[in-house]
């Protein structure tokens, strides 16, 4: 086959459920392990898609992600390849407990001042940035897996800012809106060089307990009713 009809077929998926009792935004902080129905979820993964041509495996290097890796790591005998960009993203609120949403912002006026633009976000890293540094490890992934298919482990919004990017739509959007849910997967269909399509499925989603559903920084939330189909 022509290399410029090569199908390959990236998938961007999201760790599982974090042990997180106190509702802290972790961010990027060592010592968050998957919770037992995270390492259920990172089972349920490697059942569901282990049969598949996956010939190569990247990861996070937080611990979450390099636990839901492990099962599909095992189940198709590859090596895990750690890569720093695809960690979660830089936030001035880590550390934070929101376990009371936006409430924990705006009893806390100190931290309204990194509010100003949404658009950057002026409280992290700045949206383009994530893009960039993920695009350029979902290319390597392309390039180490061409006719066959990859995954990247990594997180929520590391992986929206993806799709929204690759989907040219605007980067704001509301936590709660993240078609994204956790152990789902983001799939980057690609001919060639050229993206051909976005799929989306969620392998654990019925697993997800049901109050989790709309809790941003949990399990993701609801389809956007506004992304075109």
């Amino acid at each position: 086959m022509n290399v410029t009809q090569e199908k390959t077929i990236v998938h961007l998926l999201r760790h599982g459920e974090v042990h997180n009792p106190e509702g802290v935004l972790y961010g990027r902080r060592p010592g968050f392990h998957l919770s037992e129905l995270g390492h259920t979820m990172a089972q349920r993964i490697a059942d569901s898609i282990g049969d598949r041509d996956i010939v190569h495996l990247r990861v996070s290097p937080l611990e979450r992600a390099q636990e839901t890796a492990a099962p599909l790591s095992e189940r198709r005998g590859l090596s895990i390849v750690t890569d720093d960009r695809v960690i979660e993203s830089v936030n001035r609120f880590e550390g934070i407990n929101f376990g009371r949403g936006a409430l924990t912002i705006i009893k806390r006026p100190r931290l309204w001042r990194h509010l100003y633009n949404p658009l950057k976000p002026s409280w992290g890293e700045p949206y383009d940035v994530m893009a960039s540094r993920m695009m350029a490890a979902v290319r390597d992934a392309r390039d180490d897996a061409r006719g066959h298919e990859a995954v990247i482990v990594s997180h929520q919004l590391p992986i929206w800012t993806t799709r929204l990017h690759v989907e040219k739509r605007s980067y704001l959007h509301h936590p709660k809106n993240r078609e994204c849910t956790l152990c789902s997967l983001t799939s980057l269909h690609f001919t060639g060089e050229t993206l051909s399509q976005v799929s989306y499925s969620e392998p654990a989603g019925d697993l997800i307990p049901v109050k989790d559903k709309s809790a941003p920084f949990s399990a993701g939330g609801a389809p956007d009713p506004k992304r075109p189909s």
